[in-house]
């Protein structure tokens, strides 16, 4: 009998060897059957429902975080959808490439609400560097008769507007004080890092190198800053996330689904450049030392709403 003790952890290793190997060749027959896929959606519908097998095996432990939230979730189907395609991000991304994954999550995030983008544990309004600390009350639906603050900060009905992520994928999401448009900068793999935006799911500023986040100036033009021209006279290296001197100004109207790359002259020295709504015009300030005093580099025309 004595002998027969050692044995146990041989045993039990090759027990563990054999649902590896059993866990590798399903791995390998579901990469095979997504890649087998007739075209991209079908792709993106059997990646996903791989990963939301995954998901829905976690033990409790693992989705504590999901139980906060699951008075909201089980309410928000698509806000079940963005945590498995944000917590599978690696796998999913594997499977269908940098940029299908990259265009679908954004797709899900133009159809997200302030809530569905708290549940994913990012950090918020109130906090950049940690998740809701207020589930209960962030979960509970707002008081629509209540007028909508320009920015609101939890724990409050309805959750923040404007949400975050540092690691991983990067990202950063603002949405309109009404919630009908929401603007998600996101770090892209296929630009060597850098970020790129989509505005209600749609891309905006195709090919310019932006900064980390923007603001919304009102509920209708959401401003970035971007890297400004190499050869502007006064263009040099400088500390932020652009490292240049001089920036360009994306202006994107949500209204009309079009966007504006401002590019400064080499008279205008931006070196942080403003944007103001005065009534039916933009102006635009080099610095936030001009917009103070009033002098505008530009103003532009806002046009008026479609019908």
């Amino acid at each position: 009998m004595a002998s027969a003790a050692p044995e146990a952890p041989a045993q039990e290793q090759e027990q563990k060897s054999t649902r590896e190997r059993a866990d590798d060749a399903a791995e390998r027959a579901e990469d095979e059957h997504i890649a087998q896929a007739p075209g991209d959606a079908e792709r993106i519908r059997r990646a996903g429902a791989a990963a939301r097998r995954k998901f829905t095996r976690l033990s409790p432990h693992a989705t504590d975080w999901v139980g906060k939230w699951q008075p909201w979730l089980s309410r928000s189907p698509l806000g079940t959808d963005l945590i498995v395609w944000w917590w599978y991000e690696s796998e999913l991304r594997r499977r269908l490439g940098d940029r299908t994954y990259q265009d679908h999550f954004a797709r899900l995030l133009a159809q997200a609400s302030p809530r569905d983008c708290a549940a994913l544990s990012l950090g918020c309004t109130r906090r950049t560097d940690r998740s809701c600390r207020g589930p209960e009350t962030c979960a509970l639906d707002p008081d629509l008769s209540a007028e909508r603050l320009r920015h609101r900060t939890g724990p409050v009905p309805g959750a923040c507007d404007s949400f975050c992520d540092f690691d991983g994928v990067a990202l950063h999401i603002d949405f309109t004080s009404d919630d009908r448009h929401r603007a998600v900068v996101m770090r892209d793999q296929e630009r060597g890092g850098r970020m790129s935006l989509w505005v209600n799911g749609v891309p905006a500023a195709h090919g310019a190198s932006l900064d980390w986040g923007g603001y919304w100036l009102d509920d209708r033009h959401y401003v970035i800053q971007a890297e400004g021209p190499d050869g502007h006279p006064e263009q040099a290296l400088a500390m932020g996330t652009l490292c240049c001197a001089i920036m360009s100004l994306v202006i994107h109207d949500a209204e009309l689904a079009e966007t504006r790359v401002l590019v400064p002259e080499p008279t205008e020295l931006w070196n942080y450049p403003q944007v103001r709504r005065h009534g039916d015009t933009l102006h635009v300030y080099a610095d936030p030392e001009a917009a103070e005093a009033g002098r505008p580099d530009r103003v532009l025309p806002v046009a008026p709403p479609p019908d």
